[in-house]
């Protein structure tokens, strides 16, 4: 009876009950969405958020929006508690602008956007104050730059951990753990600058990891302590090195050593693979081949799979 949330990328929201949804093995077709919500054609969904909590108790709550042209907003979920059949306007959109992400968030966290072209910027989401209505497209999170437009939302953990303490994180970390989270970053860290093993723990705790796909089929996991902390509206800093393929990101978000994710191609193709095996690679590298696309394929779709392991999909 867990309501879900269902945002479309023209900006409406719709809402449903989990028991209205068929059930079916993994590989079930499934009910087409457009039975279920009455979009438009062309339109497609944005975010799906299932809110395990009673509606009473959603004006506790907040929620994140984007755009692809760079405007952010946040609200009370309860602005979005009665939500009749035909949907309800969750954001009004300019022509040419669609909605990009909706997610929950709190105070404590940060949001990152990313761009088509490789820039990311990341923010406090208490730089964004909290819209009363639900008509503005919000303010501007990132600047973007000619051709370009955000392709992903994410929300992680707000770290505060000022540049020197993470350069010295970076080069600790180097020297001390076996992995290739760093290779081919060159960190002009202060020699004299150094954090204490308790400082480096509490890093070590807060770090996350963030996954990054391009439409080519390459990806990597990065640092998020790489992503440095500043002001909503920048034009931010470089998520991936993509000039060498001419190739653009499709997706950009936090993920954890045991999830797996799904990948699929404009020929319909598909695949699963586990997190683990993409590489961790500095912020600026270009990443690892994921899926081997062939000539005029591309990569339009990724998703996180939430099960651990085969047994609880096949149960």
């Amino acid at each position: 009876h867990t309501p879900l949330l269902f945002f479309t990328t023209d900006g409406i929201v719709y809402k449903i009950k989990t028991w209205r949804l068929p059930q079916g093995g993994r590989n079930s077709r499934g009910k087409a969405i457009i039975n279920m919500l009455p979009i438009d054609q062309g339109v497609s969904i944005a975010a799906i958020l299932p809110v395990d909590v009673p509606e009473d108790s959603w004006s506790n709550l907040q929620i994140f929006f984007s755009t692809s042209t760079g405007d952010v907003r946040r609200n009370v979920l309860s602005d979005f508690t009665n939500v009749k059949a035909n949907g309800k306007i969750a954001m009004k959109l300019p022509e040419g602008t669609t909605l990009i992400g909706a997610k929950v968030c709190s105070d404590e966290q940060d949001v990152m956007l990313t761009t088509s072209k490789g820039k990311a910027i990341r923010f406090p989401v208490t730089d964004v104050r909290v819209f009363k209505g639900r008509d503005s497209i919000g303010v501007r999170g990132i600047k973007l730059g000619k051709k370009d437009f955000v392709v992903s939302m994410a929300i992680i953990s707000h770290v505060d951990a000022t540049s020197e303490e993470r350069q010295a994180y970076f080069k600790m970390r180097k020297s001390t753990v076996e992995d290739d989270s760093f290779s081919g970053s060159k960190f002009q860290s202060d020699e004299n600058f150094i954090i204490s093993e308790e400082r480096f723990e509490q890093l070590s705790t807060q770090e996350e990891w963030i996954l990054t796909i391009t439409v080519a089929g390459f990806g990597k996991r990065s640092s998020a302590h790489e992503y440095r902390v500043s002001s909503r509206g920048g034009q931010g800093i470089t998520a991936a090195n993509l000039g060498r393929r001419d190739d653009t990101i499709l997706s950009c978000f936090p993920v954890e050593n045991d999830d797996q994710i799904m990948l699929v191609t404009s020929t319909g193709q598909s695949i699963r693979c586990p997190v683990q095996g993409i590489s961790r690679q500095s912020r600026t590298a270009s990443g690892v081949t994921v899926f081997n696309t062939s000539n005029n394929e591309k990569v339009v779709s990724v998703a996180l799979i939430a099960e651990k392991n085969e047994n609880e999909l096949d149960n």
